[in-house]
């Protein structure tokens, strides 16, 4: 079975990104055509990139490396879950995206965007990373304004339309998640 991560974004104290993402994953469990699990960043406790060699080379040294790669390898697709910070992705999830490669590469992502401007921005900015990571990311995404989709700009509640934009994102995800594991099964043949 296909399997599909939802990542969070942020490990800040008080964060509002778990609510979404475990609100994704409740959504994303109503199919039946891949199975999803929350991977919380923040339990991977990865400080500022730390290790000598670029990603790309596998030489981890840290633990913590060696733990998130492991976990990472597991899946087939992801849901990034991003707020928007400064006009751009979370700090948090750009970091843990740069520990690894080859452990996202030739597999589909499909993200969830929050902030004042629906996190616009951020998700602009993460299809970039996600590009140079090899990752296929889908165009449609889910989309959540700190306005309306919000109580107190703190507890997720979002409105039926908001709501409305994660079921195609989930759809095309599986499909190219699926797909994409054609690309990897042809890539090991080749090698």
């Amino acid at each position: 079975m296909t399997k599909i991560a939802i990542v969070t974004g942020s490990t800040r104290p008080g964060r509002i990104n778990l609510g979404v993402a475990e609100w994704v994953l409740a959504q994303a469990q109503l199919r039946s055509d891949a199975e999803f699990e929350l991977v919380d960043i923040a339990a991977y406790n990865l400080p500022i990139l730390d290790e000598g060699y670029p990603a790309a080379y596998q030489n981890y040294s840290n633990d913590h490396t060696k733990v998130w790669s492991e976990k990472i390898s597991e899946f087939d697709g992801f849901v990034f879950v991003t707020g928007e910070y400064n006009h751009s992705v979370t700090p948090a999830l750009a970091n843990a995206l740069s520990y690894l490669n080859a452990e996202f590469a030739n597999k589909a992502a499909g993200i969830v965007g929050y902030g004042s401007a629906s996190g616009v921005r951020a998700v602009e900015h993460l299809r970039g990373i996600l590009s140079e990571l090899q990752i296929a990311h889908v165009q449609k995404t889910g989309m959540f304004s700190l306005f309306t989709d919000f109580e107190n700009f703190s507890t997720f509640a979002p409105t039926e339309l908001s709501a409305a934009t994660v079921a195609p994102m989930l759809e095309q995800l599986v499909v190219w998640a699926k797909a994409m594991e054609t690309v990897r099964d042809a890539a090991l043949v080749a090698a």
